[in-house]
């Protein structure tokens, strides 16, 4: 009897498909994926792909992304309540009074947000060109940053530069305590902290390198330093170690994980592809007005 991983094989093969994940997906989830990334490697990857059928594994702003950039394939989430609790903390009803109090201001949304506020923004952004594309704007123009007040301020505090930040945040990376850098670091000395923007600003005080999770990857693989600390959800650890097997990665924390990133196995990945569930379209005006944002950061990327 065929493995669920050879159905998956089968059924990619005959439905024209490939399966993109997210660092944070489980690990066996990303071991069948063709391709692993963070949320801007994705982006990039889901507009190259010439595969008809794009199964995303992620959460629903992810996958709602991609269908905004190919609106021609077919996009599938295998679970369709996978969300993000940050997206969910801004509307874009919220987002037009906040416009309509700073009506010249330039607004910058970070990709973790849902496909109406997107098209509420002039710009796009994700944990790895934040800085750049808030760099972009002229000194002369306001900002608003929404929704991730932990993002923003590091924005903020790396410009010099004020800005009207949202006060959404992970409440994932928000689980990451001072406390718990204070004892890995006792446990391994020689071990450098890596930790994620969308942390608190106590932890990314504490930390050698504040990254986003592709550039963890690429910083673990060509730095010379053998040990690190990981302060970001914890499914990263899968890839870093399958990356650097010469090298040594510790959790944080054990609560540094995210629900809704756990929510895909490779049942529902299986069942993604027999029943072509869980689709994921988007308006047409609502894509077009956001895919202008999305647009302009992969320009300026």
């Amino acid at each position: 009897m065929a493995t669920i991983e050879e159905k998956i094989q089968k059924l990619k093969r005959e439905r024209g498909a490939i399966i993109i994940a997210h660092n944070y997906q489980p690990d066996e989830v990303q071991a069948i994926a063709d391709f692993t990334g963070d949320s801007l490697e994705l982006s990039r990857k889901a507009a190259e792909l010439e595969e008809e059928v794009i199964v995303f594994c992620g959460v629903h702003f992810m996958a709602e992304t991609a269908a905004i950039l190919s609106p021609e394939k077919t996009i599938l989430i295998p679970d369709r309540f996978a969300g993000c609790p940050m997206a969910d903390m801004i509307t874009d009803e919220q987002l037009r009074e906040k416009k309509s109090e700073h009506p010249d201001a330039v607004v910058i949304c970070y990709v973790n947000s849902s496909a109406a506020v997107k098209a509420e923004c002039d710009l796009c952004c994700t944990s790895s060109n934040a800085r750049a594309i808030a760099a972009s704007v002229p000194a002369d123009k306001e900002i608003i940053f929404v929704p991730d007040t932990h993002l923003g301020h590091y924005v903020q505090k790396e410009l010099g530069r004020e800005m009207i930040i949202w006060d959404g945040y992970c409440p994932t990376h928000s689980r990451i305590r001072d406390v718990d850098i204070l004892r890995e670091r006792a446990k391994h000395p020689n071990a450098k902290v890596m930790a994620h923007p969308e942390c608190p600003k106590q932890i990314r005080d504490l930390a050698d390198y504040l990254l986003s999770t592709g550039q963890m990857c690429q910083h673990a693989k060509e730095s010379d330093e053998t040990e690190f600390i990981v302060a970001t959800e914890m499914g990263l650890l899968y890839r870093l170690r399958n990356e650097n097997p010469g090298k040594q990665f510790y959790a944080v924390s054990d609560r540094a994980l995210c629900p809704n990133m756990k929510k895909i196995n490779v049942e529902k990945v299986l069942w993604a592809l027999e029943n072509m569930q869980y689709r994921v379209t988007v308006p047409q005006e609502t894509a077009d007005k956001a895919r202008r944002s999305i647009e302009r950061m992969l320009e300026l990327s």
